[in-house]
């Protein structure tokens, strides 16, 4: 037996999260059966166990797009008992039960070894949000960013890949611009690194279509609006790395900034990037991090308390990541 939140479909259409007990028997298929340790709350898992978001394609569903942990049986010989493992994306936690329990059966391609240098609580801390932020940072200087080529807007900077874009922009070199709904994160945002605070309402609302420059590079978490303003405020030749949509999934924008001043909009699918990618930019993560500023951006909370979390990250009052001890 083992503790997961399961979230089950109702009669009129809604759903429902509860911690449940079940049986390894109730797992999915998968050739690994992997004994999870650490798990995280992103802001997809939030919208998942309040049902405020179609995340979930098929019902009951465990949760989680993220987990960490050890296995336990393999039917694969590239992994054995014992090995140290890390999943994330893949679909897990929308079509395949995810992280937020103590068991999780798995196929064997999508699981990653435990990169050198990070422990199993580390790399949940990072999870997702770090992993999406470093895949965003290696498009932009695949494209010719440098930290020369000037400031770097980030948005949604308070949220979890907002924080590991400050930390991880900062920690190269950049001028960081954190854009945030929550000014009283300041000090918060100056410790990750953050050079210039930008609050939110300069950028949500409708803008110009083309707008002065201000920024050679972009990490957008947040689309809609947001998105729209920083493309037109980004330099000539500028990049736009677009990650999120925690404003909407709308882009209510024009082609002024891409026919005008040649900015580059980069789609960053995080997901189901293949291993070359995703060893890349663990790799980087465990080497580029710094892992005191990692434990200021992490919170932890366990399993029983993940539920009610979900409604605190999804109405604002989280910063940073929340790693979630699945054995409590």
């Amino acid at each position: 037996m083992f503790n997961a939140i399961l979230v089950s479909q109702q009669e009129d259409n809604s759903s429902e999260a509860v911690l449940s007990r079940r049986e390894t028997d109730d797992l999915p298929p998968g050739d690994v059966l992997v004994r999870v340790e650490w798990s995280t709350l992103n802001y997809k898992d939030a919208l998942a166990i309040t049902g405020k978001g179609a995340v979930i394609r098929q019902f009951p569903m465990v949760p989680g797009i993220d987990l960490a942990g050890t296995v336990e049986q393999s039917d694969n010989p590239d992994w054995q008992p014992g090995d140290r493992v890390l999943i994330n994306g893949w679909g897990i936690g929308e079509t395949h039960w995810g992280g937020l329990a103590q068991m999780a059966r798995m196929r064997s391609e999508w699981l990653t070894a435990l990169p050198d240098g990070l422990d199993l609580r580390q790399t949940m801390a990072i999870g997702t949000a770090g992993y999406t932020a470093m895949l965003s940072l290696i498009a932009l200087e695949r494209h010719g960013l440098t930290p020369e080529s000037g400031d770097v807007l980030v948005t949604g900077a308070s949220g979890g890949v907002g924080s590991f874009a400050v930390m991880l922009l900062a920690r190269r070199g950049y001028r960081v611009i954190a854009s945030t709904g929550r000014v009283e994160e300041r000090d918060y945002l100056e410790r990750l690194g953050a050079a210039e605070i930008l609050p939110r309402a300069e950028l949500d609302k409708p803008g110009r279509p083309l707008d002065k420059a201000r920024w050679a590079g972009v990490i957008d978490s947040v689309g809609s609006h947001t998105l729209a303003n920083a493309c037109a405020q980004t330099q000539v030749d500028g990049l736009v790395a677009a990650c999120g949509l925690a404003q909407g999934m709308d882009f209510p924008a024009t082609v002024a900034p891409f026919i005008l001043r040649g900015v580059s909009l980069l789609g960053i699918n995080s997901v189901y990037r293949p291993h070359a990618e995703r060893a890349v930019a663990w790799s980087r993560l465990a080497t580029e991090l710094d892992l005191d500023r990692l434990e200021q951006a992490t919170s932890e909370i366990g399993l029983t308390e993940a539920i009610a979390a979900a409604s605190d990250l999804l109405s604002g009052h989280v910063r940073g990541r929340l790693v979630v001890d699945v054995n409590r």
